[in-house]
């Protein structure tokens, strides 16, 4: 097995309620993650500003 190409570096910070942090090496600003439509209805939580999950973020990785 070879050397690894990308080691990532990444921290996250709970804030309020279900928003987190992402803090991912090299990038100045950290990507904030929530809850938004239908997974806030899952979750029964219906306050709070909306903000990508996740899943969004996974879901954007895939399609490119």
């Amino acid at each position: 097995m070879g050397e690894p190409i990308q080691v990532s570096r990444v921290r996250i910070q709970k804030e309020k309620g279900p928003i987190r942090k992402a803090y991912i090496e090299p990038f100045a600003q950290p990507v904030e993650y929530g809850l938004h439509g239908g997974i806030k209805k899952f979750y029964g939580i219906d306050r709070g500003e909306d903000a990508p999950s996740t899943m969004d973020h996974i879901v954007a990785a895939l399609g490119s």
